[in-house]
């Protein structure tokens, strides 16, 4: 913590520097690993986020429709 009285003396003349400087307790140092890091786990975390609803969604997997999801009509004749 570099907080105090600072002193500095030139030719004969003697000046002080009171410093108070407060640090933080709970901070991390950023530095540019650290932030490449936050943005390969987010982009990761996304990619994995849209394949989980890609595959939950449950997409049509070309499935041929069966005889009886189907009606054959009789031609002149009035939906009911």
């Amino acid at each position: 913590d570099p907080r105090g009285l600072y002193v500095c003396e030139t030719g004969g003349q003697r000046r002080s520097l009171q410093v108070h400087y407060r640090m933080c307790q709970n901070c991390i140092e950023v530095d540019a690993p650290t932030i490449s890091g936050i943005v390969v786990a987010d982009v990761v975390a996304t990619l994995l986020l849209a394949v989980a609803v890609y595959c939950v969604t449950g997409h049509d997997r070309g499935h041929t429709s069966r005889a009886s999801d189907r009606q054959n009509l009789i031609a002149n004749e009035l939906y009911q």
